[in-house]
Order: structure tokens, then sequence, then C-alpha cells
């Protein structure tokens, strides 16, 4: 059965449901936990629950939101700041898991038991459907198994989701062209990376091709794919110990040239705002 939001605080996103509309909530963004909330107003996903299972739902009421509304919950891959809440919700809600196989292998101590009539698995390049969202998830480079991104589709509208990767390959970019919003890794500044307390191994872990972008290259990425309908980008994944949201800002901004696209900052400790797209 079709899940639907029965809080008054979400009568909007029913509304705007049959109006090619996507309303996108980014609950966490950051190396403690991630997860992304968004809705047509029929289907209503996570991507992501890297945060303990009691905490997303925290945040969820916040914005007057409830799990139980949810259709399912993406999965990207198998890190901790993924991964660690998407087996309690799951199990607490009876939601429904989307990874792929080889994410699953990997994560299944992460994840504990999931029953099998909830586990539904995708391959990056091969659309799916939940409900009356669109989803495409394609291949990262990030030191993970299986790691996707994902766009998402509704009634012309989408938006792209890239949130680990170490360089944008040309297959990132041809799958996040022509979005209404875009989530975007922003995750470090390279001299405070260099010049800050990681140990060696780390840094070169951050700074590696299956890695992290740093400001500069999430700037170069959405340089290559703005367009005068990209309504917001929203930068995520910002390192608390090599990044500031201000350097971010500055630096992804000059690829917008004086465009009138919106640019945020994804935070670790609180959730955004809820925002709407298309239509």
């Amino acid at each position: 059965m079709r899940k639907t939001f029965n809080c008054k605080a979400n009568e909007n996103l029913q509304s705007k449901a049959s109006d090619g509309y996507l309303s996108v909530c980014v609950l966490a963004s950051g190396s403690k936990g991630n997860s992304i909330f968004i809705s047509d107003g029929n289907a209503n996903i996570l991507i992501d629950a890297g945060l303990p299972g009691s905490e997303i739902e925290r945040r969820l009421k916040s914005k007057g939101l409830s799990p139980a509304d949810l259709d399912g919950i993406l999965v990207s891959h198998e890190h901790e700041d993924h991964i660690r809440g998407v087996g309690v919700l799951s199990r607490r809600f009876d939601l429904p898991v989307y990874m792929s196989q080889k994410t699953a292998q990997a994560g299944a101590s992460r994840l504990g038991k999931i029953h099998d009539a909830m586990m539904r698995h995708f391959e990056c390049g091969a659309e799916f459907a939940i409900n009356s969202l669109k989803i495409r998830p394609f291949s990262l480079s990030h030191d993970a198994k299986d790691p996707a991104g994902f766009t998402v589709r509704q009634n012309g509208t989408k938006i792209g989701i890239a949130t680990d990767l170490g360089i944008a390959t040309n297959m990132v970019k041809t799958h996040l062209k022509d979005c209404a919003l875009l989530i975007l890794e922003a995750n470090h500044d390279p001299e405070m990376l260099m010049n800050g307390p990681y140990p060696w191994y780390l840094k070169q872990r951050v700074r590696d091709r299956t890695g992290h972008l740093s400001n500069e290259e999430s700037k170069e990425l959405l340089a290559e794919i703005r367009h005068e309908r990209l309504s917001h980008v929203i930068l995520a994944h910002l390192s608390e110990t090599n990044n500031t949201a201000s350097k971010a800002l500055n630096v992804v901004g000059e690829a917008l040239n004086q465009s009138k696209t919106r640019l945020t900052a994804a935070r670790q400790d609180i959730c955004g705002e809820i925002l709407k797209v298309g239509g």
C-alpha cells in the first residue's frame, strides 16, 4: 500500500505531487552521518541513514515528518556514516532497503538482520521506480565495494546526488546534467588538509582518486554541468577538520558566475530546510 504523509505540516508536499515538484531535505551531512529525505508528495524516501535510527527519527519529526511514512531507504555504499541507522529503521518501520548486492554483502554486519522481503537490490546504470519516483543509480569513484550516486526524477523534474567520490568521471557528469537541484561533495580545502592533524595515510586517502572531492574539484565539476534552470546547489560532506562552510561556498560559488542558482552548505549538526524544486 502506498504511504502518504498524514500530518498537517506536510499537506504542501502532497498538494504538489501532481505538479512535478520534488521536496528535498538534507537531514545530516558529514563524516559523522549522512541522510537525505526526498519526496514528491506520493513517494517518500531516504538516501542513506548514517545516524542512529533514533536520531534520524528525531530529525524527521523536527520537520513534521515520520519514518513510518517512508517508502524505502536507498543506500549509496557500506561506510558507517551512510548505513548506521538503516537496519534499525527497516526493522522498526518495515521499510524496504534498496542497495546493490555488493554493498549488501559488504555492509551485512552493520545492517544486522533485514527480512528478505525488505531487501531490494539494484545495479548501477539500471533505472528503477519507487512508486512515482524514478531512481537511476550510477557508479562513483570511492573506496567502497560498489559506491553509487543517484538521480531522482518525477514528471520532468530531476535532482542529482554525488557526495562521496574522489574524481568526477565523465559518467558522473553525464548523469548530473540537467538537474534542477544538485547535492555535491565539497569535502576539503587542500591546504587545511595537508597542514591539518590527520596522519599522512589518511591525508592520502582523502586526496586519492577513490577519496573525496576538494572545494576546487567540486567547483570544476559544477562549472561543467551548471545550466540556467539549475535552481539550487547544496554542498555536502564538508569535513569538520579540513574545511569550513565559508571556504567551500566561496570557492565553489565561483563556478556559478553570478547566476541565479542558490548555493548553500549542508551541516552535520542540524537539518537543512525543506526545498521544493520543479513544477
